[in-house]
């Protein structure tokens, strides 16, 4: 009877378990609770307090905050980039990070420090939204918010004393909000020289450190210490106003700001050739370098003289030494019509030695062609005396702000004395807009003297950065800079001249602070604002 019992209780067994089996399936799946309830969605203006306090952090930034941008399509390209990201971060880190450790270890009796495993996991950091400043400086700045709990492994392998023993970081949490300044904008790529890097609060840090496969941050008190001593360090770096500077490339190069200064003396020209029918010649010289916008500069005309001596000096900026060069031509002054051409030629800036007067006779030539038969022709000689003067090392090696101030605290030489420069950058326009056209040009006017840049055609948005400089004998205190937006159209005959706005600026403050950017609102127009850079640069730096 025991056998026939157990073979019919493992039978009643199984038979019960299969058939508990599918009754419990069935009831899974056919059956409904009563007790569940669809989640209710809400507004966030109609949670009570508690349940906002308790959800505000995981809020993104972009949602609380309307001057931060959702940039879901960068973390989307992070995304995607990651693995290629992870490996060259990791590459670069290590290139850097090894030499240093090549050099500190000596001085701890340490053997060899090595990367076992260094990588960043597949888990990318999220930009939480994107803060972007629009100034009048040259320059971007960004604040973005970065959030990235990633799954890193990075284990370094300490030997000393015969020992081995790993460390390994793991789990690793960094919130940042930094600020990061791209300036100033250039017109070579990238388009920026330098990086500005800061911290606008202290950052959340948190994670895993690991000796020996011992978690160390389970210690007690360990972990709140390590966690505020990283936070100290990082914001007694970097937290604002402290910054990260990184050069991408250098200022003056990328700017091509002036470098230098050459001193061009006219001295005198030598058997000039008539060019007027009855009586000798008026000549005069004008003179500028190769690559420079700035107008050319011009000696005195020298009346009925073929043999003329002027011992006139002009000052010119020079921005690349190697590559510029000085081209004059001679003139025969004419009080109706052209300008009679007596001659010209050229030299290249790089034959000059720094600091060093070089006196030089050269022939007119009709052009720069070697093989123009018309150059063999006799046109008369120029005396001319150069001597090219380098900036100095310690105001090249500044940054470019101490740069920029430094360029502004005097004019070149031979400014008069209690005078100076005056620079105007003419940047950009906005919402001009003509009633007949709109071709925009600015006219600059000073002390009687007038300036013009470039038409943009049929833009309302124009932009120049177009500099110009004028060379005063006293402080301009007490004047003003006339400033003009107009418009020039060929194909309406009648009314081919129309004013866009116009600006009377007063030079009193710009003597004063020595710099001034700002928009100005065009008078007699109706939205128009056009930004003006003013410097002054005085002959004597102020005491």
């Amino acid at each position: 009877m025991s056998f026939f019992s157990t073979i019919f209780g493992f039978f009643g067994f199984g038979i019960g378990i299969s058939f508990g089996l599918v009754a419990g399936y069935f009831l899974f799946i056919y059956s409904e609770s009563v007790d569940v309830k669809d989640p209710e969605i809400q507004p966030l203006a109609n949670q009570d307090s508690e349940t906002l306090q308790r959800i505000i952090p995981e809020i993104p930034l972009w949602i609380k905050n309307p001057d931060f941008d959702r940039v879901d399509w960068l973390n989307r390209l992070i995304e995607y980039m990651w693995p290629y990201l992870n490996k060259a971060i990791c590459k670069t880190a290590e290139g850097i990070v090894k030499p240093m450790i090549a050099e500190q270890i000596p001085n701890y009796k340490i053997d060899s420090v090595e990367f076992e495993v260094l990588t960043l996991g597949s888990l990318p950091p999220t930009f939480q939204g994107m803060k972007v400043y629009i100034t009048d400086e040259k320059e971007l700045i960004m604040e973005p918010s970065i959030k990235w709990a990633g799954n890193p492994n990075v284990t370094v392998a300490v030997k000393a004393f015969g020992l081995k023993p790993t460390i390994q970081v793991v789990d690793l949490q960094v919130f940042l909000a930094p600020r990061v300044t791209l300036k100033p904008l250039v017109p070579s790529f990238p388009c920026f020289a330098n990086i500005f890097v800061s911290l606008m609060e202290k950052p959340h840090v948190d994670f895993g450190l690991k000796l020996l496969g011992i978690d160390l941050m389970s210690i007690p008190g360990l972990y709140r210490f390590v966690q505020e001593l990283i936070k100290d360090q990082v914001a007694n770096m970097y937290l604002w106003p402290k910054t990260l500077d990184v050069q991408i490339m250098d200022p003056a190069k990328a700017m091509r700001r002036a470098i230098g200064i050459l001193v061009v003396k006219v001295v005198r020209a030598m058997k000039l050739k008539k060019k007027d029918l009855l009586g000798a010649s008026d000549p005069y010289v004008k003179i500028k370098l190769s690559g420079d916008n700035m107008p050319a500069k011009k000696t005195t005309v020298k009346h009925k003289n073929l043999n003329p001596e002027w011992n006139e000096e002009f000052n010119l900026l020079v921005k690349d030494p190697e590559t510029q060069t000085l081209e004059f031509e001679v003139y025969d002054w004419e009080q109706v019509g052209r300008h009679d051409f007596m001659g010209m030629n050229v030299v290249a800036l790089k034959e000059l030695k720094e600091e060093e007067t070089k006196v030089i006779t050269l022939d007119l030539l009709k052009n720069m062609d070697p093989n123009d038969g018309a150059n063999d022709k006799s046109r008369g000689q120029i005396v001319m005396e150069l001597t090219y003067k380098a900036f100095k090392e310690e105001e090249m090696g500044k940054g470019f702000e101490e740069t920029e101030m430094m360029m502004m605290d005097k004019a070149p030489e031979g400014t008069p004395p209690g005078g100076g420069l005056l620079v105007v950058v003419v940047h950009e326009a906005q919402d001009v807009e003509g009633k007949y056209h709109t071709n925009p040009q600015v006219r600059l006017i000073f002390r009687g003297e007038e300036r013009k840049t470039k038409h943009v055609k049929k833009n309302r948005d124009p932009r120049w950065e177009e500099e110009f400089q004028f060379v005063v004998e006293e402080p301009p205190t007490n004047d003003k800079l006339h400033v003009e937006v107009v418009s020039t159209s060929s194909r309406n005959l009648l009314r081919q001249k129309e004013s866009l706005g116009y600006a009377d600026i007063s030079l009193a403050d710009v003597v004063t602070n020595k710099r001034i950017n700002e928009r100005y609102h065009l008078i007699d127009s109706k939205n128009g604002r056009l930004q003006i850079e003013l410097m002054w640069r005085p002959s004597q730096p102020a005491t």
